[in-house]
């Protein structure tokens, strides 16, 4: 296929392709082997995923709407650094959203479901002091998506699915996993225990406490560009 011909159309495979190149590059910027800043060449791309360079420019333009990759230009597309802002917007999310999972989770979840939380809650305990990043991040991901699935509001969760590749790409590049595990497990025995207001008050501390830590790793602390005020936690 030559650069101009035209698109393969999903009915014959090039949205099946599209998908693939996708994914691929955006596992790729989550696990960190594109580090913020790399550059992306459609040729490149395209050789190594075996594909022309049309379903490369179409994944690359939707990775580019997730926010995962920015156009320095139109021939120069580039990893996103995440932002001030944009940290801040994604934990406003987070506590918009995760706080009334976890309110929801304590008043609907089922011993069986409680079972399974405590599983995933293990995991990321027995896999935080090996220092893997990608792994203590897939394990801490599945903790937090698997409160959402006790909420049990399919809205909640398709809005929070939306979030969750950006945010596991934020978490990768923090360094922080042992208070991280606590509080997933003082989380966990609010939830247990049925408490919903104990289960979304500790969402919400442990929501906004990575907040500080994400701003404080990824910007050295440096608050230039200002930090809104938040109310403190009752």
């Amino acid at each position: 296929m030559t650069e101009t011909e035209p698109a393969v159309t999903p009915a014959n495979g090039g949205g099946w392709l599209r998908d693939q190149v996708c994914e691929g590059l955006r596992d790729r910027i989550i696990d960190g082997r594109l580090r913020p800043g790399d550059r992306l060449v459609e040729r490149d791309v395209a050789e190594e995923f075996g594909v022309s360079r049309v379903p490369v420019r179409e994944a690359i333009r939707i990775l580019i709407g997730e926010g995962f990759l920015h156009a320095l230009s139109p021939r120069r597309i580039v990893v996103r650094e995440l932002s001030w802002q944009d940290v801040e917007n994604l934990f406003d999310l987070r506590e918009a959203l995760e706080v009334l999972a976890a309110r929801r989770a304590a008043e609907r979840r089922t011993e069986t479901q409680l079972e399974e939380l405590r599983a995933l809650l293990e995991e990321a305990r027995k896999v935080t002091p090996a220092g893997r990043p990608e792994r203590v991040s897939h394990a801490n991901a599945a903790f937090h998506h698997h409160i959402v699935e006790l909420a049990g509001n399919d809205m909640l969760a398709s809005a929070l699915g939306s979030l969750e590749g950006r945010l596991r790409w934020l978490f990768q590049q923090i360094d922080d996993p042992g208070p991280l595990w606590e509080e997933h497990r003082t989380l966990y025995e609010a939830i247990a225990a049925g408490d919903a207001d104990a289960a979304a008050d500790c969402s919400l501390r442990h929501i906004r406490h990575y907040r500080d830590v994400a701003l404080g790793l990824l910007f050295d602390g440096d608050a230039e560009n200002g930090s809104p005020s938040r109310p403190a936690v009752p």
